[in-house]
């Protein structure tokens, strides 16, 4: 059974066929809401339901608290309509007239950045480009079924190629790809997918936020920003466990050395004696320690869940950040049951 669905504040209309989520129908009509892991993880898509019943599917306390759930929030990703809805949500107009596509591409070169992380780099069809925006990802469609999400790590004009960088957790593609994965194999993706990208109509300044692989997705929105001449400050927070997890390091030093990219490396494992003279801890509390006020900035955060959530949670409730000005992608890794 169909359900009608109303968007407010701006009035749109969807309808979600049997089984749908709100976000898949709102998608499929081509209204982009916004969200990150798709798995009710992240916390990227919540909304609030203003008129209905909805099944609030498989959530994680994290991402959406009983408190908030008896409230009338909702993560759209996983929320199922159970009769007509009226929904409070944002909506990003950028995105409206880029189609989510499924392609076929080849695998052009595969390169170990670290011991545990690889760059893969894929080759389109020479008909075929992707039209994206810096920040967002594509679905790997796996043989089984199954997917996997890996950000874009080039800018949209620099679409030759597309660049993933893949961190092996030790699930059945990262193992895939780095104990039998070959130049020249074919893949299938899906994408561009996810609502995280710089948001351009503003001019406040930007505090980007990057866990482990999350560099990915950060490294496509500077060097847009650097080719399109975007004058608002960036200043990059790139969290490690140790100095030789800052895999491409020289990248963001050149940015600092040559843009005026602000660039703070800070890793959580290292010991007294490693020979790092850089900041310590976690990546986020290393940008509180610098701002007691970010109510006038935007922040871009890309990581693991655990800390998107605890950066959402101090630097809205500790330092003012609005809510609305608060973008992440949550990396939520496959990995062995």
């Amino acid at each position: 059974m169909n359900h009608r669905i109303t968007l407010m504040p701006s009035g749109h209309t969807c309808s979600a066929q049997d089984g749908e989520t709100v976000l898949e129908a709102a998608l499929r009509e081509g209204f982009l809401l916004p969200y990150g892991c798709r798995n009710g993880a992240c916390g990227s898509c919540k909304g609030k339901v203003l008129q209905g019943r909805v099944d609030h599917g498989a959530t994680q306390d994290k991402a959406l608290s009983p408190a908030e759930r008896e409230r009338g929030a909702a993560l759209f990703c996983q929320a199922r309509p159970l009769t007509d809805l009226v929904v409070e949500c944002r909506e990003i107009g950028a995105m409206r007239d880029i189609p989510v596509r499924t392609l076929p591409c080849r695998v052009q070169t595969l390169e170990r950045l670290t011991h545990d992380v690889m760059r893969i780099r894929l080759r389109l069809p020479a008909s075929e480009r992707l039209q994206f925006l810096a920040g967002q990802y594509i679905d790997i469609l796996l043989k089984d079924g199954t997917r996997r999400s890996l950000s874009m790590a080039n800018p949209p004009h620099d679409d030759a190629l597309l660049e993933l960088h893949l961190r092996n957790y030790g699930g059945p593609f990262s193992t895939h790809v780095f104990t039998q994965m070959k130049e020249k194999d074919i893949l299938r993706f899906e994408g561009p997918l996810g609502s995280f990208y710089l948001r351009e109509d503003s001019d406040k300044p930007a505090i980007l936020l990057a866990g482990g692989t999350g560099f990915a997705p950060i490294k496509a929105i500077v060097e847009h920003a650097i080719h399109n001449k975007i004058q608002r400050p960036l200043k990059l927070y790139r969290g490690a466990r140790t100095a030789a997890d800052l895999y491409l390091d020289e990248l963001p030093q050149a940015w600092a050395r040559e843009h005026g990219v602000q660039y703070i490396p800070v890793i959580s494992d290292g010991k007294a004696g490693d020979g790092w003279n850089g900041r310590r801890g976690l990546v986020h509390q290393a940008a509180l320690e610098d701002h007691a006020d970010l109510s006038g900035f935007e922040v871009y955060a890309c990581g693991a869940p655990a800390m998107i959530e605890a950066a959402r949670h101090d630097f809205c409730g500790q330092r003012a950040l609005p809510e609305a000005a608060f973008y992440a992608d949550a990396f939520t890794p496959a990995v062995p049951a």
